[in-house]
This record gives C-alpha cells, structure tokens and sequence, in this order.
C-alpha cells in the first residue's frame, strides 16, 4: 500500500503572495481611509480616495512581485546554467562536491560517493540543483503566480475596509473601519497560520499588532494636519 503525505511547504510560494497581499490590502486601505478621515474629508472624498488606493496598490503589488521574484528566477536560471556548464566540463569535480555534501549531511565517505554516483548517473543537474544550490520545483521562483496572486488578494482585502467605508455612519467612519479591519486582520493571521501549519495565536496576534501600529499612526498624520479636504 502506498504511504502519501502532505507537506505544507507545496503552498509556500502561492501562501506568501496571498497573505502579502491581502494585508497590504486591508492595512494600507484601512489606514489611508482613516487618515483622510480624520483628516475630516467627506464620505464622497473617502470613497474616491479608497477605491483609488485599491487599484494603485493592486497594481503596485502585481508589479513589485513580478519584478522581485523575476530577480529570484533570474538568478535560479544564471545558477542552473553555470552548474550546466560545470557537469560538461567538470564532471568528477561536481561528483566530488556532491559527495562532500552528502558526507556533510551524515552519510560515510563510502556511502555518499555510492549515493552521489547514482544520483548523478539518475539526473546530475536535478541532484545539483536541489542538493548544492537549494532550487526545487516545489520552491522555485514564479513570477507570474506570485504577480496575479498579489494584485488578486491585494484587492480583495482593500475591498473590505472599502465596503465599511460606504456603509458605516460618516461620524464614526474610523472607527468602524479600524475595528472591522484589526478583526479581519485577526482571520487573515489565523487563516494564514493553520494553511502553513504554524500557531494560530502567533499568526494573528502578528498580523493584528502591525495592522493595529500602522492605523494609529496615519490616524495621526490626519488628526495632526486636520485639514479638510473633502
């Protein structure tokens, strides 16, 4: 009977982008709106100025992400060629290196070369790739996923302190939208901490205390400038 796991690190690189953007979206949507509205703007100016903030910053996220992960997978690939070379030209050094890892890792000599000859004998790149340079397809850099998965999340949570905007009185607009986001930002914390396994006070109490840090202070910045905009 075939035994199957399932290994939480298959979501790192969609999990990262998600929680990322879906905070960013909801902390600095939330802070914006409030530190307009204390600023005293009217409900109108808050409604244009949060749904701007929500395409701004969506598309923002789509770009910082694509360029920053392209980086990662520019530099994966600048790697993978450089040991392609290396294997072409210098097969029994790379067989060496690969036997001082797996000796490294525990293994006796005699074992890790045995090891090291069957892996390089089974997919020499894929051995070095995972063993020397730390690159697997379960981890491996996608510009494009991590993109449309920001801007997506980013969006969705600017939605939210967007919609309490809208629907809450404009007397006590701050308030409601900063209550409402710290407790969306706690299901974001806990949703994001049992998806990837890790404590569920930790994940939120994180994700809370920073969202809760930055709404303060542009309550601040608006509370101090106290120009009306709207």
């Amino acid at each position: 009977m075939r035994h199957s796991e399932f290994h939480r690190t298959h979501h790192i690189g969609w999990l990262r982008a998600a929680v990322l953007g879906a905070n960013d979206g909801i902390v600095s949507t939330a802070s914006l709106l409030i530190g307009v509205a204390s600023a005293g703007a009217s409900q109108q100016t808050l409604l244009i100025t949060g749904l701007a903030g929500l395409v701004s910053g969506a598309m923002s996220m789509a770009a910082g992400e694509y360029v920053s992960v392209s980086s990662q997978a520019d530099t994966e690939a600048a790697d993978m060629a450089r040991e392609r070379n290396e294997l072409a030209t210098e097969p029994e050094s790379e067989l060496n290196e690969l036997t001082g890892i797996y000796i490294h890792r525990g293994l006796t000599p005699e074992l890790a070369r045995q090891v090291a000859m069957q892996m390089t004998a089974h997919d020499a790149l894929a051995a070095h790739a995972r063993d020397e340079l730390g690159i697997s397809e379960v981890l491996n850099a996608q510009p494009v996923q991590a993109a449309l998965t920001s801007a997506a999340t980013f969006a969705i949570g600017a939605a939210l302190p967007l919609l309490v905007a809208w629907l809450a009185p404009h007397s006590r607009v701050s308030v409601y939208i900063a209550v409402t986001s710290l407790i969306f930002l706690a299901l974001l914390g806990g949703l994001a901490a049992k998806t990837g396994g890790a404590s569920l006070w930790k994940g939120t109490w994180r994700v809370t205390f920073w969202g809760a840090l930055a709404m303060t202070a542009t309550a601040l910045v608006g509370h101090l400038f106290g120009v009306a905009v709207g």
